[in-house]
């Protein structure tokens, strides 16, 4: 099996390479991050020619963590790969951007320490040291699940160490617990022989279990080429099944894509969401209204954003396949 996954790839990606633009829409998608495994469902649809049979050639750009969101909304890019908490932002400041699929069901990310530090539930966040962004979002994350239990926020001491890693922030002992993408980092972590504590944001606050990542348009897309968006979600919605059905072949195309990545952490990492791809929603990118409304009110309510957003307006199911619309 492996071996023709291989095989599956290379001739995949020599089609892409061959065949001319000519008679397809050319279109480009803006990574939120380098690649990784939330990406692997559209290194899949380009590796196995999904973009091909919806007559789309498709380039992948890498820009940085939040420069999807003003690419896409500028034009210089037809779609990204962002966060609903960034697409709720964009939105109250009057950037439009639209999610038009949510890659997994439910948010895979929380908090996680060093077993040393003692941290069993957000109560015990209490006078330890947070390492992260130093964004505002974090701390008022923080506040939010220490208030049920009645905690002191501003006990927290909050240390901003911008990109570093986890595995290294525990090893240096920078700070007492971090806020880390389970699938990426926290997988990292545990090849690397860390021990730690991990407490998901699904089982802390409803308004934290968000979608992360999704793909978006700006509503001028969506206006202006309802069709070519069409194709491309299909395209996409084929290639994270994929990676849900093959997770084996599916890691190894995106190691063909970047493969200045680990062998190990991708093949991890692509087994762990399997997991996390489907959950309990019909299909594969399904969003609900329920969920948009949720964190649009917190953010609101805590003052992340200045303007309340009309969350029907940030999001749409209706490029989805059929069987996965309202």
């Amino acid at each position: 099996m492996k071996r023709l996954s291989v095989v599956l790839i290379i001739i995949g990606f020599a089609a892409w390479f061959a065949v001319s633009a000519a008679g397809r829409d050319v279109v480009r998608i803006a990574l939120d991050w380098t690649p990784n495994t939330n990406h692997t469902g559209i290194v899949v649809a380009q590796a196995l020619g999904f973009f091909e049979e919806e007559d789309l050639e498709v380039e992948i750009v890498q820009p940085g963590p939040t420069a999807s969101i003003q690419l896409t909304a500028s034009g210089q890019t037809d779609f990204g790969v962002s966060m609903q908490e960034y697409v709720t932002m964009a939105r109250a400041e009057g950037i439009p951007v639209v999610s038009i699929a949510a890659v997994f069901p439910h948010n895979t990310s929380g908090f996680a320490s060093p077993l040393e530090a003692g941290i069993l539930s957000p109560a015990d966040f209490e006078g330890k040291r947070y390492g992260g962004w130093g964004s505002d979002l974090e701390s008022v994350m923080i506040r939010t699940v220490m208030d049920v239990y009645e905690a002191d926020a501003s006990t927290v001491e909050m240390i901003t160490l911008g990109m570093l890693d986890f595995t290294t922030a525990v090893r240096r002992d920078f700070a007492d617990f971090y806020w880390i993408f389970y699938g990426w980092q926290g997988i990292h972590a545990s090849l690397e022989g860390v021990a730690f504590n991990y407490l998901p944001l699904t089982e802390l606050s409803d308004a934290l279990d968000y979608y992360t990542p999704v793909i978006i348009a700006s509503e001028r897309m969506i206006s202006q080429s309802p069709e070519v968006v069409r194709r491309f979600v299909h395209a996409i919605a084929r290639g994270y099944t994929y990676a849900v059905a093959e997770p084996a072949a599916a890691a190894d195309a995106l190691l063909a894509f970047a493969p200045e990545l680990d062998p190990e952490l991708v093949h991890s990492s692509q087994a762990w969401l399997v997991t996390q791809a489907i959950g309990d929603i019909e299909q594969w990118g399904r969003q609900r209204l329920e969920t948009w409304s949720a964190f649009a009110a917190w953010a609101y309510e805590n003052g992340l954003i200045e303007q309340a957003i009309i969350p029907e307006a940030a999001f749409t199911n209706v490029f989805l396949p059929a069987e996965s619309s309202e």
